[in-house]
């Protein structure tokens, strides 16, 4: 069950963080990965890195947030393999600040990169989907899409998560007729590059004992068993679902 082999998956944000350990998972289970990011360099490493699990491997340099580099990146992908099997939105960022401080450059620039990106990327692979009645679109997400939080005033994080939580179903819906199925990841506290100085923190240790309920962050590798399985044939009757990876914090 949940072998890839033969498929092609698209990942974005996957020079670094998420999207670098789950290039490695879906590369694991078989399938040919086009890997996209902004930092080409980055990229070449991680295609030398995963070439050793015998499956092809395209990198594209793109920034989600233009639309030109995602249509490229499409023509590029069906170019290269003929079709999109799996596609997974992973690239994000955000400027952390409360609703009375945030700027308007601040606001746009999260939901251009978190939100705004998710439906360009949808837009562009899902329309190769089409061609062959077969999808699978995983969105990563946050927990901090489903509740708000006292810790770190991210207001617009909250709102472009929130929105790809929404986007998902409403994505779900749309393409189902398709034979493409949409769901979302919403992963709790995982080391990234945005996140590791504030995870290091003693204090934000002792925040996430208390208000985790398993009483530590996400270890590397803990999403990629749900990503694998929504992007399987096997998880063909499931779409439009919101499933938290978080040790349990959106459940108190």
């Amino acid at each position: 069950m949940f072998s890839l082999k033969g498929r092609v998956a698209v990942i974005t944000g996957a020079s670094s963080g998420l999207g670098r350990q789950m290039a490695h998972a879906f590369a694991r289970a078989g399938a040919d990965l086009v890997i996209l990011a902004r930092r080409i360099e980055r990229l070449e490493e991680l295609k030398k890195e995963l070439e050793k699990e015998k499956v092809k491997i395209l990198p594209i340099k793109c920034d989600v947030t233009k639309s030109e580099d995602i249509n490229n990146a499409a023509i590029l992908t069906e170019k290269e393999f003929g079709k999109v099997d799996i596609l997974v939105n992973c690239a994000g960022s955000s400027k952390d600040k409360g609703v009375l401080e945030m700027n308007d450059e601040e606001w746009d620039f999260t939901i251009s990169t978190d939100l705004t990106s998710v439906f360009k990327m949808t837009r562009a692979f899902a329309n190769i989907m089409k061609k062959n009645n077969y999808g699978r679109i995983i969105n990563i997400a946050s927990m901090y899409g489903l509740v708000g939080n006292t810790e770190i005033p991210t207001i617009a994080y909250h709102s472009s998560k929130g929105g790809v939580v929404n986007f998902t179903r409403a994505a779900a819906a749309e393409l189902a007729q398709y034979n493409i199925t949409v769901n979302c990841i919403c992963p709790g506290y995982f080391y990234t590059e945005l996140t590791r100085d504030v995870l290091d923190t003693d204090y934000f240790k002792e925040f996430a004992k208390t208000h985790v309920p398993m009483k530590r962050y996400g270890n590397e590798g803990e999403l990629n068993a749900g990503a694998i399985f929504l992007s399987s044939d096997e998880a063909s009757y499931v779409t439009g679902v919101i499933l938290p990876i978080d040790g349990g914090y959106t459940c108190v």
